[in-house]
């Protein structure tokens, strides 16, 4: 355990939880890692940029592009249009003094129109007027190519390339039908790690799997906002949340062993979101897994290590888990911010070496109901409804016995609950759509390890 700190940057402190107890010739080891963010050192909570690491001086600390869907749909009914204009605008007047921002209409292409020159401007009491008036300008018609809004949102923020925090909040109501999957795809895979996105979808004619497909690239979030008139508060809560980043681009360093392997790295709080895939290569044995960006906050990771069996008697250090700031941040070196370490000792206590930690099997569970919710509704919508009875039946349980009651509630607006500790659930007549996506949209939600 350790907590390392610099001028200007949060302070970040690492726990590791687990059983380091392994039984004879045992060779996976489990780990929860808690990393804590607090404070911002002398920032005062100013987020951090590429022009101002290591060092007290001021200049433009974040950028933030808000990509609005204006498509003919949007039109249907009206106050999704309305809607989206007065939750922009509730949006812009959340920005920080001094904060780069630009407004995109998004159709079958992307329309710059605030401040409308291909740049950004800075955000000032003037500058969030013109762009509220700008908003007049948002019509509704078109098609939907959200590739083309991203890769908009990209080349507005390599105008800044001194900002380190770049953030979009992408607003749809449909599917992307004027561009294929693959040129999506591509687009987000060239995007991803320029900037950081939260994506949300109004009523309840858009697809989940799109837009979590493009939040998860841009380590950020997807959520649904079933009704237009509840748009203004999440798009406040969202530029909120954008305002209290003070660091960019934390990477989760893992290095192992030789001989041993990192299985899966996950995040399980606040939300599942698997980053085994995402490793990048960071010098022998050790790889870095992409983050985001950091204010004051507390997150969860699930390490899983295989090591080489051993026999009773033997320990070794399994994993060296860091938090590190890349080289273009950092300023030259990658800096270490905060260490922790993974160990694994053979034993033939069977006590010992078959006791779960309590933040393992707990998250373990978390990952399991989210799966669970995805899998179950999956399963109804193809008609196979003992599946999805017996699918959501487990998440009920899990839901039950780990009180995770925001999940429990939404479980039950789909099911009729006979018995929460059994699982014992039937499906609910005339569930309506938007209560089915959003315990879907909603089902990565997880809650800590109660104390």
């Amino acid at each position: 355990m350790a907590t390392l700190a610099k001028p200007n940057l949060p302070r970040f402190h690492v726990e590791i939880f687990q059983n380091e107890y392994l039984a004879d010739g045992a060779r996976e080891v489990n780990a929860i890692v808690t990393v804590t963010a607090t404070g911002g050192g002398t920032s005062g909570g100013r987020p951090l940029g590429i022009s101002d690491a290591g060092s007290t001086g001021t200049g433009t600390s974040a950028a933030v592009v808000i990509l609005v869907d204006c498509s003919g749909s949007m039109d249907y009914p009206k106050t999704k249009i309305n809607g989206a204009r007065e939750a922009t605008a509730a949006a812009i007047d959340a920005l920080r003094d001094g904060t780069a921002f630009a407004v995109v209409a998004g159709t079958h292409e992307a329309r710059d129109i605030y401040p409308g020159d291909g740049t950004l401007a800075t955000a000032s009491a003037a500058t969030r007027a013109q762009a509220k008036e700008a908003l007049r300008r948002l019509t509704a018609a078109g098609g939907t190519a959200m590739g083309t809004w991203l890769a908009e949102a990209d080349r507005l923020f390599l105008t800044r390339r001194d900002i380190a925090l770049r953030h979009a909040i992408l607003l749809t109501d449909g599917n992307n039908e004027h561009e294929s999957a693959e040129d999506l795809a591509r687009t987000v895979e060239r995007v991803t790690g320029h900037f950081t996105a939260d994506c949300r979808g109004v009523g309840t004619d858009w697809r989940i799997d799109e837009l979590r497909k493009i939040s998860s690239a841009l380590l950020g979030t997807t959520d649904i906002v079933a009704e237009p008139s509840g748009l203004a508060e999440d798009f406040r809560s969202m530029m909120a949340g954008a305002m209290g980043k003070q660091v960019a681009d934390v990477a989760l360093r893992i290095w192992t062993p030789a001989n041993a392997t990192v299985r899966f790295v996950k995040q399980v709080a606040p939300t599942v979101e698997d980053l085994t895939a995402r490793r990048t290569e960071a010098g022998p044995r050790a790889g870095d897994y992409p983050t985001g960006s950091w204010g004051d906050e507390s997150r969860d990771y699930h390490v899983c290590v295989e090591v080489p069996a051993a026999s009773v008697g033997n320990e070794m250090l399994a994993a060296r888990i860091s938090l590190v700031l890349p080289v273009q941040v950092a300023g030259g070196t990658p800096e270490v911010l905060t260490q922790g370490l993974v160990k694994a000792v053979w034993t033939d206590d069977l006590v010992n070496s078959t006791r779960i930690s309590p933040q393992v099997a707990h998250y373990t569970g978390q990952a399991e109901l989210a799966s669970s919710i995805q899998e179950g509704l999956e399963a109804h919508r193809a008609g196979d409804v003992d599946r999805a009875t017996s699918k959501l039946g487990a998440a009920v349980r899990i839901a039950h016995a780990t009180g995770n009651e925001g999940t429990y509630k939404l479980l039950q607006k789909v099911v009729d609950v006979v018995d929460p500790k059994e699982g014992t659930v039937r499906f609910r007549k005339n569930v309506s759509e938007a209560d089915s996506m959003t315990l879907e949209t909603r089902s990565t939600k997880t809650v800590r390890v109660k104390k």
